[in-house]
């Protein structure tokens, strides 16, 4: 599948990369000749440990290249009074009698442990270009959907948002 990502996202993969080829891999290539050097590679914890953080470094490479390669550039720019990416909205959950704030972003920077909801997930696709005092039906399968009510909508912008791992 074709990751969608906006310019900003594309930015800080490119500098991840950089700093992995440039920085990271010079860093991974000395802990492994440094363990190596001390002899007897059977028993050398250290010697294994460096391969293994060697071999994540270029995995995480392979990665985000690919995903550059795949990737789908899309805009960022939303109405004014509608939700859009970088937009931290405010939810009233019906079922709960809750009010809920999450932020919608890319699914690159989505982390739901910090109430930042991919513009792929349910809700996400759901209340995207939705605009406030809408009653939205968010569909998280055939049998189970709930209602929420856009109560406020600010746009707080990326904020350095970090990109997700693997």
């Amino acid at each position: 599948m074709r990751e969608k990502l906006t310019k900003n996202d594309v930015r800080k993969i490119e500098e991840e990369i950089k700093h992995r080829k440039l920085v990271v891999r010079k860093e991974c290539l000395d802990a492994v000749k440094e363990a190596r050097a001390h002899g007897d590679l059977s028993e050398n914890f250290e010697y294994y440990a460096a391969k293994r953080e060697k071999n994540q470094n270029e995995s995480r490479i392979r990665y985000l290249e690919n995903m550059l390669k795949n990737a789908i550039v899309i805009s960022e720019e939303s109405g004014e009074d509608e939700v859009g990416l970088n937009n931290t909205v405010t939810l009233y959950m019906e079922d709960d009698e809750e009010e809920e704030v999450y932020k919608l972003v890319t699914s690159i920077r989505g982390n739901s442990m910090h109430n930042m909801i991919s513009t792929e997930s349910p809700l996400g696709r759901a209340i995207l270009h939705k605009k406030v005092g809408d009653r939205v039906l968010v569909k998280a399968n055939e049998t189970c959907s709930y209602y929420v009510t856009i109560r406020e909508i600010e746009n707080t912008g990326d904020g350095g948002d970090q990109i997700r791992r693997f």
